[in-house]
């Protein structure tokens, strides 16, 4: 089955943008009408991060979520087999001298969970050599594939979070951007509770406690869909980072990420349980 999935990628990799957005937009819909428990989950995050929005307003902007994300879903294909004139086609890189002017440090890029965050790391990729953490996933075959389809020009280090933090911090030492995704609820280990939006959220400390190892620069960069193209923005680097405040360096990063969910909360990963982790004697949301 998995295999058979990836043939379909193959063949709409050959389509044109606009049809890809089509068709994420009727099976989008579709997928909001069946997944409910996703579709709740994606509900109870909007609810605790806009209170003042009315349900009719989080149902439309949950359903909009939900087409863009099977759009990137339809768009791997074009991940692991696009040209490279395709994807420089394809992904405009603004502000990216953000990003060289930091070649003689070791740096981090923030990169926040959006939907277009696989095809413009891609991109990036074809010029900036890069590392990044990499999960295995159950399915053998997925795994092979979104394997090599990370590294399919070459030039990244992909490290396994079973490999700590030493792979990642000697990969920046030899100037390689390390590409970070901390913007998950991955338990209490190593996480604080810090505001996301209006409500408190465990969030991992990694971003200061990487960077004061590494005595590294934190690039933030975000990944946008703009039309039927795309868009990865970079910002300058933070000054005064990391702080001698955890806590404090941890409410900067959300608060930055904060910033961009409300030029584009149709684009943020609201499906994840965002708020699964709960202070002690605090009630479960989900």
């Amino acid at each position: 089955m998995m295999r058979l999935a990836i043939a379909v990628l193959w063949m709409l990799h050959w389509m044109p943008v606009p049809v890809l957005a089509v068709l994420g937009r009727v099976l989008g819909t579709l997928g909001y009408l069946l997944a409910r428990e996703r579709r709740r989950v994606g509900l109870i995050n909007l609810r605790l991060c806009f209170p003042q929005l009315s349900p009719l307003a989080r149902r439309q902007i949950i359903l909009r979520h939900c087409q863009h994300l099977v759009q990137s879903i339809l768009e791997y294909g074009v991940v692991w087999w696009a040209s490279p004139t395709r994807l420089r086609r394809l992904v405009t890189l603004k502000n990216v001298h953000y990003l060289h002017e930091q070649a003689e440090h070791n740096t981090i890029v923030l990169y926040p969970h959006f939907v277009a965050f696989e095809l413009c790391a891609l991109r990036l990729n074809l010029d900036q050599r890069l590392v990044s953490v990499y999960s295995n996933q159950k399915n053998p075959v997925l795994n092979a594939q979104i394997y090599q389809g990370r590294n399919r020009f070459d030039n990244a280090k992909i490290v396994s979070r079973q490999e700590g933090l030493r792979s990642i911090i000697k990969a920046m030492r030899d100037h390689t951007p390390f590409l970070y995704l901390p913007d998950q609820d991955f338990g209490p280990r190593d996480s604080v509770f810090v505001k996301f939006f209006a409500e408190d959220a465990a969030t991992i400390t990694g971003l200061s406690r990487i960077a004061g190892l590494a005595k590294a620069k934190v690039v933030p960069a975000v990944a946008r869909r703009v039309g039927f193209r795309y868009e990865l923005e970079f910002f300058p680097a933070w000054e005064n980072f990391p702080s001698d405040d955890l806590e404090a360096d941890t409410r900067r990063m959300n608060a930055f990420i904060e910033q961009q969910v409300l030029e584009q909360p149709e684009q943020y990963f609201w499906l994840h349980k965002r708020f699964k982790t709960r202070p002690q004697g605090q009630p479960r949301f989900y």
